[in-house]
């Protein structure tokens, strides 16, 4: 029944065919049953293990790789090669993807264990009417119509319809619906608001939320996925997970890859048809198959097989330095997403403010000899800890604050009529409070007052443990006065009162809403004297003018304490006592700003990120706590800036549009609309980051671009989110972000280095096989590369340091390449180096070396033919190692100092010296002492095709190595200056990465 909350009591009951007196009869069970399905929430299909794996593979780089592997072992096969040669390239590139598959099946199998934790608020018995007697079933067993009994601490089975109050008041605690920390009071009036949010339906019990006031009896309207909490797993389901920006941009740069290894490949095979025939070959076939290969190995070249496993790495080193800042990461790829997030949609209660209630102000009559002059303190603290201070009006705080009658008699009140607990969690290390907000922060404010007659108080309680300082004040109160008689809170009075016996006295204690215990005052306490004086008209005028301004202007959640002297003897309270009452004060309450948000919301600002505040509060509320927490000083009023959900739906989609870019405050929002602006905002390309604690959060979570879950929160939440803050602090997803932003700049540091240095590695194949002489590089070798001399340094690039103004910069645009225009040409430039050097280091060992054959270049060119015509050397000679191991030297050292020239993009060695990153000249070493372990211990140096060099020959791969640092100094000198500009400027119009539409809605 969908509009359940806007029908009366008796339509309700019609329309289920129920009687409320019975309930329903087992026929209406087994009819309602078929109709309307079982009271669980149904399993959503699970991708299949199996598709789960295949899913990693589909990447265009990736199957490129596999279908390397499998040619290059087909073709080993056929040129005869067995053993660990013809497995070990294909093993190797197999075992990285391997990898990397795992990690990705990993992460998609965390998240789909947000649908199975929803599960756990599902409630498993309920008290139910059927047949005219009321009996424990099942939850599951709950049909559409059955009459069930709530009372204090029932998680409610199903959605249902209020019917029947069975005490003075219901009070709900749904938190994990509206996020908002407040319980919610429900009654059997019909709603008639347009448009009704959860907020709204205030005569319904929804499914999952606990009762923690009262006992009441309702009919069940919804089951199953039909409930609250249905529809937040339906809209789980309808879900998909967005794409990181990085992993877009890696993915663009995949298929301009392929295409470029596509055309280089089929370039080179054509280029060598003439030397199909050659005799060295065999035959056309076998020269065919030969070439082929070299187009294999280009393509293994031309691909950075370590590159997964690098910003794998590079994510996870992030991720343990967030962890330090509390900021727990679930999903790897999200650590860099945080670098470009343009909008931060942050929930009110418990991120930005403590979700904790906290008296502020406190209101007592001072004296009335010459008039009224009424008393104003304020108070310190914002948590529940019994930490904190009283300060008069001018600032000062009270040294003994229990001195003061009134605020005595505030603390003796707040102490006995008081129904909550306070309790200190050693396991958490902090104060917890049990029962209502409001009432919790009565039992802190006792404690803050202090006792009185010590003249060391409140010091002296400094020395307690903290178990024992939870509620040691309180607990002297309780043990000074014996409660006799307790008049609950009822809706119509709008208080509560309690009778306590001290000392052969009887008094009663009185809290509520400030008209209610007002209207019963007819005297005041005095705080000057402690003296009691009647009211006044002009001061109960006073008073509630105080009482006005701290609900309005400064939106307190207000309460009036008042206390009369009872009859002696009197065991039993009736309405009729609650007249003729002593005003003792009047207190102001609020779930308190975190101190550290206003710093935290303009570091946002200074770095260009939007914050938008979204809660199920009401307006009013939710504006006045924006505006203590000072980050919105720069608007004038929140015209245009803030709409409650209602309001933004109502709007044409044009003015929706213009809304968005304004928008700063979201308020009286339910799942839906969470989800609804998330999806609003990257429609406008903005890169969202959302927060959230409750179970309606999940939704929005998993539709954003990065979740970000409350460490308090619910399971449901985290197991939606990429990220998890432990603190629950707003300043924690600040310092996360700058920490995503270095992280992604050393990503693109590292990329840019393995990208040069892999072109380098295509330059190599290409030119020798234009140039027609043998191959300067096997397969393996080039692997070897590939995985071990690139892949260690490209890590230490991740150890980079964060720049000082890493927050002062605008988010970078998601669409912005990695590598693009002048950045491109520069790694081209060095590329084209790398590959040029190495293929010099093999002709200079062929022609130059005095330990080489010193053959005329024509010979070296002609070396297919070798064969076939008479020479002055033998033919072995193009078999030798030495020339493929200087190349490969060649190729490893010079990548090592290219990898000194990623320690900055733009900045020289001389300003950023290589030890700025000792990770990466460990890094480097430790390369080295690999490269010279394969090339002298025997066993490996068989395995890569290589063989110890002498010294000069070393000597001569320094002076081919080491011109890259010189070259690329020139190339960051033009970056650095006018030059660098201008060149930008010339080549942004061909990126290498192709610009496409960043989202395909």
């Amino acid at each position: 029944m969908e509009d359940a909350y806007a029908r009366s009591v008796s339509e309700v009951l019609d329309f289920f065919e129920v009687d409320s007196t019975k309930g329903l009869t087992d026929t209406q069970v087994s009819q309602h049953a078929r109709l309307y399905g079982k009271n669980v929430l149904p399993e959503g299909e699970r991708t299949p293990f199996w598709k789960l794996v295949f899913k990693q593979f589909d990447d265009l780089l990736v199957k490129i790789l596999i279908a390397a592997a499998v040619v290059s072992f087909v073709l080993a096969l056929i040129n005869g090669e067995t053993g660990l040669t013809a497995f070990l390239e294909p093993s190797v590139i197999l075992l990285i993807l391997a990898a990397n598959a795992a990690v990705g099946v990993i992460t998609e199998t965390n998240a789909e264990k947000a649908l199975e934790e929803l599960r756990a608020y599902q409630a498993d018995i309920a008290t139910v009417l059927r047949n005219g007697c009321f009996s424990i079933l099942p939850a599951t067993e709950l049909v559409p119509g059955d009459v069930v009994e709530v009372s204090v601490g029932s998680k409610i089975p199903a959605d249902m319809r209020m019917i029947e109050m069975l005490s003075d008041q219901l009070r709900v605690d749904q938190a994990i619906l509206t996020g908002e920390s407040s319980s919610v009071e429900k009654d059997l009036e019909s709603t008639i608001a347009t448009n009704a949010v959860y907020q709204d339906k205030t005569n319904i019990l929804f499914s999952g939320t606990v009762v923690v006031a009262g006992r009441a009896r309702a009919v069940v309207i919804g089951v199953g996925a039909n409930t609250a909490m249905g529809n937040i797993r339906d809209s789980m389901l309808q879900t998909d997970d967005e794409v990181t920006p990085l992993k877009k941009k890696l993915d663009e740069f995949g298929t301009f890859l392929a295409k470029v290894i596509a055309g280089i490949c089929v370039l080179v095979w054509i280029v060598n048809i003439g030397h199909f025939r050659d005799p060295s070959h065999g035959g056309f076939l076998r020269g065919a198959i030969h070439y082929f290969k070299i187009a294999v190995a280009l393509a293994v070249a031309a691909i950075p097989e370590g590159l997964p496993a690098v910003v794998t790495t590079c994510l996870a080193l992030g991720t343990k330095r967030m962890a330090r800042l509390n900021a727990i990461v679930r999903s790897l790829p999200s650590v860099e997403t945080l670098g470009c997030t343009t909008v931060i949609c942050s929930d009110k209660t418990g991120t930005l403010t403590t979700n904790m209630m906290s008296v502020s102000k406190i209101c007592v009559v001072n004296y009335v000899q010459h008039g009224p002059a009424v008393a104003e303190f304020g108070v310190s603290g914002t948590t529940y800890a019994p930490e904190g201070f009283i300060f008069d009006s001018s600032g000062i705080q009270l040294e003994f604050p229990a001195q003061l009658p009134c605020l005595l008699h505030i603390a003796m009140c707040s102490a006995l009529c008081n129904e909550s607990l306070l309790q200190y969690n050693p396991d958490k290390g902090n104060y917890e409070k049990i029962g209502e907000s409001t009432e919790v922060a009565l039992r802190v404010l006792a404690e803050k007052v202090g006792l009185p007659g010590f003249d060391s108080m409140p010091y002296a309680l400094n020395m307690l443990s903290k178990h024992e300082r939870a509620s040691y004040c309180n607990h002297y109160w309780e043990n000074q006065f014996k409660k006799v008689s307790v008049l609950e809170f009822s809706r119509d009075r709008k208080m509560m009162s309690v009778l306590c016996s001290h000392k052969q006295m009887e008094i009663m204690f009185s809290k509520g809403a400030p008209e209610s215990i007002i209207s019963r005052c007819t005297n005041i306490l005095c705080n000057s004297d402690g003296s009691t004086v009647p009211l006044t008209a002009t001061l109960r005028t006073e008073l509630e003018s105080r009482f006005h301004s701290f609900a309005g202007k400064e939106t307190l959640r207000c309460l009036a304490l008042a206390l009369k002297i009872m009859p002696n003897g009197q065991q039993i309270l009736t309405i009729d006592d609650e007249k003729e009452l002593t005003f003792i004060g009047l207190v102001g309450m609020l779930d308190p700003p975190r101190e550290e948000v206003r710093n935290a919301m303009l570091s946002c600002m200074t770095a260009g990120i939007r914050v938008i505040v979204v809660t199920g509060d009401n307006k009013s509320t939710a504006e006045s706590v924006c505006r203590k927490i000072g980050a919105f000083d720069h608007l004038v009023d929140f015209v245009g800036c803030s709409y409650t959900a209602a309001e933004f739906e109502e709007l044409p989609a044009m003015q929706q549009t213009v809304a968005l870019q304004r928008l700063a405050l979201f308020t009286r929002v339910e799942p839906s609309h969470k989800r609804m602006l998330v999806e609003a905002l990257q429609n406008q390309n903005e890169v969202v980051a959302m927060t959230g604690d409750g179970v309606n959060d999940a939704p929005a979570l998993k539709k954003a671009d990065i979740g970000i879950a409350m460490g308090s929160g619910t399971a449901v939440a985290k197991s939606a989110s990429d990220m998890v803050l432990a603190d629950d602090n707003f300043a924690t997803i600040v310092a996360a972000v700058a920490e995503g932003r270095a992280i992604y700049n050393n990503t693109k540091q590292f990329i840019r280095y393995m990208i040069s240095s892999n072109i380098g590695e295509v330059v190599c194949i290409f030119v020798a096989a234009v140039l027609g002489i043998p191959d300067t590089l096997a397969p393996v070798q080039l692997l070897w590369v590939n995985l071990v001399t690139d892949g260690l340094p490209a890590t230490a690039i991740g150890f980079n340091k964060q720049d000082s103004d890493v927050m002062k910069a605008k988010p970078r645009k998601v669409g912005e390449a990695v590598v693009t225009g002048w950045l491109f040409f520069r790694y081209l430039v060095i590329g084209a180096y790398v590959g040029l050097a190495t293929v010099a280091g093999f002709i200079w060992w062929f022609v130059y070396a005095e330990t080489g054959p010193k053959l005329p270049y024509a010979e070296l060119m002609n070396f297919d033919t070798c064969s076939t015509r008479e020479t002055t050397y033998p033919c072995s000679i193009f078999e030798d190692r030495h020339p493929s191991t200087v190349s490969m030297t060649v190729l490893v050292v010079v990548e090592m100092f290219n990898a000194l020239n990623n320690l900055s993009e733009n900045q020289s060695l001389l300003v950023i010296p290589p030890w700025s990153n000792l990770w990466l000249v460990a890094s480097i070493i430790l390369t080295m002492l690999f490269h010279i372990l394969i090339l002298y211990v025997p066993p490996l140096s068989t395995l890569f095709s290589v063989t110890p060099l002498s010294w000069a020959e070393w000597t001569v791969i320094l002076y081919l190595s080491c011109p890259v640092i010189i070259i690329d100094e020139i190339l960051k000198f033009f970056s650095r200056n006018s030059y660098g500009i201008r060149f930008n400027f010339r080549f942004r119009r061909f990126d290498a990465l192709p610009k496409k539409e960043l989202r395909d809605k």
